[in-house]
């Protein structure tokens, strides 16, 4: 997939309308900077980078800025998993208990009257499925009847944002077998709940290949797609590749956020031992989309091929019910997916995408033969340049 020459272009008069939105919010100062692509039949006919990478140090934005993708991660992370089912290592309604032995017998935490929990049993146990799709019953251990539990165990809102391990000293199995120990706050399979199933995904990743997570994910996904630029954590020689975070301080104006788990976090100096299938990795927006790209076009790429089209269709179509919403979208093993046209926009029936906590978002809509991609470091994020952004690429879109 060369990025030489476009083989289209967008009409010039719409595509600067995508141009003006940008450089909007970087005027307002609404945020530093961002990256924007579009491919379309594996082309580029749209990429920009505007704003600034880091406003203090005078760095400008580039279309090689590294980025934390944050939940941009699970993708990466489902079509692991995928890889292994077709290996014939892990079986998609599976127990996971058959990989990690704390969650062999697992409890939920019912709220009583008083606003406490009451501790019952699963009525069956989870699985591998579940997982995918977030309908194991497990957050991220911000409710209030279960979050001094998860605190205690270095886990929840006492973990940076619950999601957040590149702080950690541990690899990631050892802090999945601990949250095995805890309740979670729904029945396996009932309802959809966002929080760490994907992080345990990658430990199962882990236990089912015999190897640390960025091994496998360098060795099956990212390696043979030749996404140089995305890993787990930055190495000291390209820190000036990372974007600042920011995040959405009064009066919408973007400011530079704290050091830390809740900001800049721990990417490029910090303990590199924890590998967050949920939440860990960094990338470019040119890496991203060739993953996406693959996806797109039933798991292969420039002759090289990482999943069957057919593991690929479970990625893609809903594969939850009307667990994750009764309005039209539906959740598959990786993607939400978009089931009915206007439930996320302009996006058509088919197409899949998801968001990182940093502002990044995604979009890949098959039927225009498309991948969307947007890079920010905004944490909180109170803009809406997301949905935006997606609206003026749309509109861009005559045929």
């Amino acid at each position: 997939m060369g990025w030489a020459q476009p083989a289209a272009v967008l009409p010039p008069e719409r595509a600067a309308r995508i141009d003006r939105l940008l450089q909007q919010y970087v005027d307002k100062e609404q945020i530093a900077g961002a990256v924007a692509l579009v491919l379309r039949d594996g082309k580029p006919v749209y990429e920009k980078a505007v704003g600034w990478s880091d406003k203090d140090a005078g760095r400008k934005m580039t279309t090689g800025t590294l980025f934390r993708i944050a939940s941009q991660s699970k993708a990466v992370t489902s079509a692991a998993i995928m890889a292994l089912v077709e290996d014939g290592k892990v079986g998609i309604n599976e127990p996971v208990g058959n990989f990690i032995a704390s969650f062999k017998k697992t409890m939920v935490a019912e709220k009583d009257d008083n606003g406490g929990a009451r501790m019952v049993a699963a009525r069956r146990p989870i699985t591998i499925a579940q997982l995918l799709t977030h309908t194991a019953g497990i957050s991220y251990g911000r409710e209030p009847h279960i979050a001094p539990l998860y605190e205690a165990k270095g886990l929840g809102p006492a973990a940076g944002n619950g999601w957040y391990t590149a702080d950690k000293e541990e690899p990631i199995c050892e802090t999945m077998e601990r949250l095995g120990t805890l309740p979670f706050v729904a029945q396996p399979g009932e309802a959809y709940v966002y929080g760490y199933n994907t992080d345990i995904l990658g430990c199962v990743v882990e236990k089912a290949s015999g190897m640390p997570l960025d091994e496998f994910v360098r060795s099956r996904i990212t390696g043979p797609l030749g996404m140089k630029d995305t890993r787990f954590f930055v190495s000291a020689a390209e820190k000036d590749r990372l974007a600042v975070v920011y995040a959405t301080g009064a009066e919408g104006k973007a400011v530079r956020a704290a050091e830390g788990s809740r900001g800049q976090g721990h990417y490029v100096e910090g303990p590199r031992k924890s590998f967050s299938g949920g939440a860990g990795l960094t990338s470019t927006a040119r890496d991203y989309a060739r993953f996406l790209e693959a996806i797109r076009r039933g798991g292969a790429l420039d002759g090289v091929r990482i999943l069957g089209p057919r593991a690929v269709g479970l990625m893609t179509t809903n594969q939850s019910g009307t667990l994750h919403s009764t309005t039209g979208l539906g959740f598959g093993y990786g993607f939400q997916t978009i089931d009915r046209y206007g439930a996320s926009g302009l996006a058509a029936v088919g197409a899949f995408g998801w968001s990182g906590a940093y502002g990044t978002t995604y979009q890949v809509d098959p039927k225009s033969r498309m991948v969307v991609v947007l890079m920010i470091q905004q944490m909180p994020n109170g803009t809406d340049i997301q949905a935006k952004y997606l609206a003026s690429v749309y509109q861009a879109l005559v045929d």
